[in-house]
């Protein structure tokens, strides 16, 4: 009996050696990874200064980026992810107040919201640079100039941390904390869509305002990568998943949060805060972009 005791205490503690071994092999890995620092350029943007300029800026950032969705409504940082093992992450204070944004260079902007990258090369967690390298110089430069506009607000945060669950699925590739690894950063900066109820104009929306970071590349749906389990699954909203929706009906999301059925939308996933203030010819050039996607089964993303 005793030499079984001891086995199975040997064995226990065994792989107890080996789980410890395992997870200092992933952090060291992953420790790399981020600690690794990238050297950008930047492209150089003009940054209006003129009141139009600045409202331009102000409807990027509130309508179409959503960057109060992580920075806070304020926008002068905020806790937007705290899933314990898995993550807590702190979004940038966007403000030119303690602990935010006061030294930086508008190529140091560029090179964070293009890019990924903050000033002194540190790929940033989680930024939505994927997303927001697709932004034309004029509304980039917009974007800039509001952001510098805002009033200054004294808000710091502690480091962000990403725990053992965190770096598992970053290596699995099920958590894509360094988009700046994933792009182009030589690429030329995209044309300019000029504003209207076009196809055009709503792939450009489509493509800078998010809606592949949840719904997928293919806009299929289903669960987002990096997401505990019980968050819900993004929709489908290819025509496969909203091809019954008239224009009426997708106003009504995306301005109310209503189903064509008059089910409600959850707005803790939908984000109809931000969409609801779209211009008539911004939802409709969505609308109009959507329908000539292709048909995709639920959950391709």
């Amino acid at each position: 009996m005793n030499k079984l005791v001891r086995r199975a205490g040997m064995v226990v503690g065994g792989l107890f050696v080996l789980v410890v071994i395992a997870l200092a092999a992933i952090y060291a890995i992953t420790q790399r990874k981020f600690d690794a620092k990238l050297t950008i350029a930047g492209h150089a943007v003009r940054v209006p200064t003129d009141s139009a300029g600045l409202a331009r800026g102000h409807h990027i950032a509130t309508a179409i980026s959503k960057c109060a969705e992580c920075h806070g409504p304020d926008l002068a940082g905020n806790l937007f992810i705290d899933a314990g093992p898995v993550a807590k992450l702190y979004a940038l204070n966007l403000t030119r107040g303690k602990g935010g944004t006061a030294a930086f260079s508008d190529l140091d902007w560029e090179r964070a919201i293009r890019h990924g990258v903050a000033p002194n090369g540190r790929k940033l967690l989680f930024m939505p640079a994927g997303e927001f390298q697709h932004l034309n110089d004029e509304d980039f430069g917009a974007l800039v100039a509001y952001l510098k506009s805002l009033p200054g607000i004294d808000r710091e945060f502690p480091k962000s941390t990403v725990g053992p669950i965190g770096r598992i699925l970053f290596l699995k590739g099920d958590f894509p904390l360094l988009p700046a690894d994933e792009i182009q950063h030589d690429a030329p900066p995209p044309a300019v869509v000029q504003p209207g109820p076009t196809l055009e104009y709503g792939r450009y929306i489509v493509r800078v305002g998010g809606c592949r970071g949840c719904h997928g590349e293919t806009l299929s749906g289903g669960h987002i990568p990096g997401t505990p389990p019980e968050w819900k699954p993004a929709s489908n909203i290819t025509p496969e998943g909203i091809g019954h929706y008239k224009e009426e009906d997708f106003f009504h999301a995306l301005r109310e949060g209503r189903r064509p059925g008059g089910t409600m939308l959850d707005t803790v996933y939908m984000p109809v805060r931000f969409t609801k203030l779209m211009t008539d010819d911004e939802t409709r050039a969505v609308y109009m972009y959507l329908k000539t996607v292709p048909k995709k089964a639920y959950g391709g993303r």
